[in-house]
């Protein structure tokens, strides 16, 4: 029996993104449309391929964001979430992605370029309930990264990267019970959060767009990690969209 040799096979290295919002009281993710085969037509998350072999990854993925939406990661955290290569994950040939996770403020509507038809935010209830197609694995690769997001803000100040350059406490809060889709305590919050030293720096000033009494701004502080933490009261994968808390 021929031995197929798994050198000759070609392996092309691509970048995803998978990048989070908090819009109109709902988690939101950026999806495209997708301009070319395969899955014309389908919802992706932005990405591409390298340019080059010896393109940095770090520097693809901020390219790939700014070619397909228009968007710069110059006010977000960017990590790397994790690798994806199922053998059969693209049609064309074998495809091994690195995804990357962003959390960025609420910013205006994306413009769609390069190889993407239109790119705007999508809340992340239809995505993870199955109500909504993306092409490839990207479903599977939205749900990794809501955990990754929702386990973060638990050990971490992450959770600023959502807000405004000034913000207060309970739009800090709205944040975690958004992302985690639950509801927390308004004093405990309050105590934790602002008894943890370095997580956040008052400002001075208060603010009445909320209306009702005047409330302080705060902006995140150079501490990155929560000790202790805040803890989700139900550890889940929860697929059900956010709701709002009235």
């Amino acid at each position: 029996m021929a031995t197929r040799n798994w050198r000759s096979t070609e392996v092309a290295i691509a970048v995803d993104l998978a990048v989070f919002t908090v819009r109109e009281e709902t988690l939101q993710v950026l999806l495209v449309e997708r301009g070319t085969a395969p899955w014309e037509g389908v919802l992706a998350l932005p990405g591409g391929f390298l340019d080059d072999p010896c393109e940095d990854l770090d520097a693809a993925a901020e390219r790939e964001l700014a070619e397909e939406t228009g968007l710069d990661l110059s006010r977000t955290h960017l990590e790397q979430l994790r690798t994806y290569g199922s053998p059969n994950r693209d049609p064309r040939r074998r495809v091994v992605t690195v995804c990357y996770l962003a959390f960025v403020p609420d910013l205006p509507a994306p413009e769609a370029g390069g190889d993407a038809r239109a790119a705007a935010w999508t809340p992340v209830g239809p995505v993870l309930n199955g109500h909504t197609e993306l092409a490839f694995d990207h479903a599977m690769i939205v749900a990794d990264a809501v955990e990754r997001a929702r386990s973060k803000l638990e050990y971490t100040t992450l959770a600023t990267r959502f807000c405004p350059q000034e913000f207060t406490v309970a739009e800090l809060r709205r944040v975690y019970e958004i992302i985690w889709n639950e509801t927390l305590d308004q004093r405990n919050f309050h105590r934790k959060i602002t008894g943890t030293d370095g997580v956040l720096i008052p400002t001075g000033r208060q603010t009445t767009r909320h209306g009702g009494r005047p409330a302080a701004l705060y902006r995140g502080g150079p501490k990155t990690i929560m000790h202790p933490a805040i803890l989700r009261a139900a550890q889940s994968n929860s697929n059900e969209p956010t709701r709002p808390i009235r």
